[in-house]
């Protein structure tokens, strides 16, 4: 293991951990030496993941909605671990819709996951943070773009983006990073909920992957390293940056 990124002794957490993303990043960290407790709510992608993932690794229940699950949350991992030096909340929903089909729950359900869920949660578990502690926030290039259908979806990771600045500045004094990783199309079930018919999700990801200078889409583990990245001793002069990881999407 690189000594840059050598976590061992580190305790980590990942929030929505089940699947993607998390997943990818929860099994990086422990690889690289950490104790990692992940986050889920669905009841299958739990089971998964305590089948498949090892079997130091936690798996808990938590649903990102209720400031009472992280309370609950933040109980269970100051029982088990004590303190924590990783946070990376990672769980998010997308939903697409034409601005003109908005509703009332299509915008609470968005907001209080993907703003609600990542400032309870931290609020809650910010009395584990150890000094030297990296918080890492999931954002997306949607926060930078402007994109027909993900006008919700979009202000709410603007809205995190922007606390991911303000919280660096904040808990600096901590000696606590607080930093966000940016990706924009990446393969993970998280598409799948997008609820587009499968013939206009195919023309969708085609009319993408042409604006992307790399050719593709990413893959889960991409962003995992770079989430590696942040946590690790390497990025140890590194606060409140958005880290985009998108093939270049954004430069074009």
């Amino acid at each position: 293991m690189n000594q840059a990124t050598d976590l061992v002794g580190k305790n980590a957490l990942v929030t929505g951990g089940t699947t993607g993303i998390g997943r990818a990043t929860a099994q990086l960290l422990h690889a690289a030496g950490a104790r990692v407790a992940i986050t889920g709510v669905n009841a299958d992608t739990l089971a998964a993941a305590r089948r498949e993932l090892p079997p130091e690794v936690q798996v808990l229940r938590s649903d990102a909605r209720s400031p009472e699950d992280a309370s609950e949350l933040a109980a269970t991992l100051g029982e088990h671990f004590g303190s924590l030096d990783i946070v990376f909340l990672n769980a998010g929903i997308a939903l697409l819709a034409p601005f003109e089909a908005l509703t009332e729950a299509h915008y609470r359900e968005q907001f209080d996951v993907n703003v609600r869920g990542v400032a309870f949660t931290l609020h809650r578990l910010l009395p584990l943070l150890a000094p030297g502690a990296s918080v890492i926030v999931c954002t997306s290039v949607a926060d930078q773009r402007g994109t027909a259908g993900m006008s919700i979806y979009s202000a709410t990771k603007g809205a995190v983006a922007a606390l991911v600045r303000a919280l660096a500045v904040e808990l600096a004094p901590r000696q606590i990073r607080v930093n966000s990783v940016s990706p924009a199309t990446i393969l993970t079930p998280i598409q799948q909920k997008f609820g587009l018919p499968p013939e206009v999700a195919a023309v969708v990801a085609e009319r993408y992957t042409q604006r992307i200078p790399l050719g593709r889409f990413g893959q889960a583990d991409e962003v995992a390293r770079a989430v590696l990245f942040l946590a690790s001793p390497a990025a140890s002069f590194i606060t409140g940056v958005e880290l985009v990881v998108d093939g270049g999407l954004s430069a074009t």
